[in-house]
Parts: C-alpha cells; sequence; structure tokens
C-alpha cells in the first residue's frame, strides 16, 4: 500500500452487546430485551508512525474500540481496515495469524495480564513460537534476552516469575512480549492506569523511545489528559460511545471546541496557579441502557436548547481540520 494511505482506518464501527435477562426471566417478569450500544458510530484514521488517543469517562466505549480494532469482539456495524484489508475478515481468514503478527495489545493491568506460573523467559517466548519466528532453543533465549534488554530489563530476568517484579517492570515485560512479532501498530488500552506516577512517565518514555526506533503506530486509551499530552499526536474524546470531537493534540489543548472536552481539561489541577476560571465536569455519566435523546451529552451542557435534546448532532469538519459533533459549536453559540 501507499505510504501515504492511513495504516488503520475505521468506518462508522459499532458494537452492541445483549444484557438482556434470561429468556425465563423474562417472561415470568415480561420483561423486554436490553441492548448497551458501547459503541455507536465511531470513525477516524491512524496514519504510520503515529499516536492516536481515545479519552473520556470510564464506560465510554475506549476499551471496546480496542478490542475490536485486535479482533477480540466482532463489529456490529461498520469496518476496521488495516493497510488496505479488512481487518475482521482477515483476522477470520487463513490469513489471520499474519495480521495478528502485525497488530498487538498492550493490557490495562500488568498483574493480570502475565500468566504468574510461567517464568518470564516463556512469557515473551510464547509469541516467538505460536508465529514460528525462531529456530532452536538457543535462537529462542537469545531473542528473548535481547526483547527484554530492548525494554530495559536484563537477560537474567527471564529466569524469574512475575511475582519477582514491580508494577511497571511487569509492564515493560507486557510490552517485550507484544514487541515480540515485530509489529507495525500496538493497542495500547491503558498500560499506565495501574501504575504510580513517577513509573507511569519511565513507562511512557519507554513506549516513545520504541515508537521513533520501530516506526511504530499506537491506539492509546487512556482517562487521563496528562499522559495523553505527552503521548499522543491527534485525540479522540468519546462520550457514551461516540466520538464527540477529535482533533490535533495541540490545537485540542489550545482551543478545545465541545463543552464536554472543555469540561475534562478544566478538570486537570491547575499547577501553573494561571487564574483562569475552570468549570469541574459536572454531573454523571447517563445510564448507557437509557441513553438521552438527541445529543447524549445534553443534560450535562450548560450550551443544550431545544435542538440539542431532540436531534442528535453529527461530526463536522471546521477549517483546521478538527472534527466537532456538537449544535452549539455549529451554531456559533460558544
Amino acid at each position: 500500500m501507499s505510504s501515504n494511505t492511513p495504516l488503520v482506518e475505521v468506518q462508522d464501527l459499532s458494537k452492541t452487546f445483549d444484557v438482556s435477562l434470561p429468556w425465563l426471566n423474562r417472561v415470568l417478569e415480561r420483561k423486554e430485551r436490553l441492548f448497551v450500544h458501547a459503541v455507536d458510530g465511531v470513525s477516524f484514521a491512524i496514519e504510520r508512525g503515529t499516536t492516536l488517543a481515545l479519552v473520556g469517562e470510564s464506560g465510554c466505549g475506549k476499551s471496546t474500540v480496542a478490542r475490536l480494532l485486535v479482533g477480540l469482539y466482532e463489529p456490529t456495524r461498520g469496518s476496521v481496515s488495516f493497510d488496505g484489508v479488512d481487518a475482521a475478515r482477515t483476522l477470520a481468514s487463513r490469513d489471520g495469524l499474519t495480521l495478528r503478527r502485525r497488530m498487538q495489545m498492550i493490557f490495562q493491568d500488568p498483574y493480570a495480564s502475565l500468566n504468574p506460573r510461567w517464568k518470564v523467559q516463556e512469557i515473551v517466548a510464547e509469541p516467538l513460537r505460536e508465529h514460528g519466528l525462531v529456530s532452536g532453543a538457543g535462537e529462542l533465549r537469545e531473542r528473548v534476552g535481547e526483547l527484554l534488554r530492548s525494554v530495559g530489563l536484563t537477560a537474567s530476568d527471564g529466569d524469574k516469575f512475575p511475582h519477582q517484579f514491580s508494577g511497571g517492570q511487569r509492564q515493560r515485560i507486557s510490552i517485550a512480549r507484544a514487541l515480540a512479532t515485530q509489529p507495525e501498530f500496538l493497542v495500547c488500552d491503558e498500560p499506565t492506569s495501574a501504575l504510580d506516577v513517577s513509573v507511569q512517565a519511565q513507562v511512557l518514555n519507554l513506549m516513545k523511545d520504541l515508537q521513533r526506533q520501530r516506526g511504530l503506530s499506537y491506539l492509546f486509551i487512556s482517562h487521563n489528559l496528562a499522559v495523553v499530552r505527552h503521548v499522543a499526536d491527534r485525540v479522540g474524546v468519546m462520550y457514551l460511545g461516540r466520538l464527540v470531537e477529535l482533533a490535533p493534540k495541540a490545537e485540542l489543548f489550545a482551543r478545545p471546541r465541545h463543552p464536554y472536552t472543555r469540561m475534562l481539561l478544566d478538570a486537570i489541577p491547575d499547577i501553573h496557579m494561571t487564574g483562569r476560571s475552570r468549570t469541574p465536569v459536572q454531573g454523571e455519566v447517563p445510564n448507557p441502557l437509557q441513553p438521552p435523546s438527541g445529543c447524549s451529552f445534553h443534560p450535562r451542557c450548560p450550551h443544550a436548547n431545544e435542538r440539542c435534546k431532540a436531534e442528535r448532532p453529527v461530526l463536522r469538519v471546521d477549517a483546521t481540520s478538527v472534527q466537532v459533533a456538537c449544535h452549539a459549536v455549529e451554531e456559533r453559540r460558544i
């Protein structure tokens, strides 16, 4: 494919979960079937060698997007295209293993994502064996040693068990395992949220270094805008399964358009004591089983009017390549 083509293209991606009671309970209690639209019509693209971050409060659908991209969930609607091919169709075919080599995932909890009964050597070696990338025990051990050194550990750490490492070191092991197949694309689902702040910085710096060295592309899931500011090239803000704003990082932090983005940024502690008036995030995320009509953010929005309550906004691109889904922005009320 042309280097101008985005590595990852997502079109109208949706995932609906059936959370109904069992059939007999529904009949006896006369209850309707219940569905949650965890992801509802999300579209974006990720250029080669860049990082797109998805941010939003818990339950907005960020992690579901991550799992859809790597094939852990099947989309209800829409498509994920990887290097010009349909990812879901390819993953289900004989070429699926080849595609899985090219995209890997780093999970949120380094304590749960590593098998406690395996030594680190076996954990990092598993994808090498699975994809037939090495032949012989000597080459396998050497390759695992290289991977551990590339994430700031030593080859001798391969002889230890996960419980002998700190949280930050465990996440480095997870990164080494993800890099084993020499992927082009990493999906990072809140990879630093379980770590101390000082350790977060070390892991984020490591990921940025690896991106520069290997030309990696990242989808970075986070609820922490300070982390996003450090790693992202572009930022997508999600609310109740939909993208409400998608913008280059510098533009989003300097001139946030959507009222929800503004609220998220105002919630960041003001360490520079600028004296700027701040509006903390108001209210609670609505029940996803009964989302509000129209714009799903309107019950919490200080700029909502009757149109916001009745009509769902769509993402529109402005002159600075920022995409915003907001009637108030469109009508220049804010």
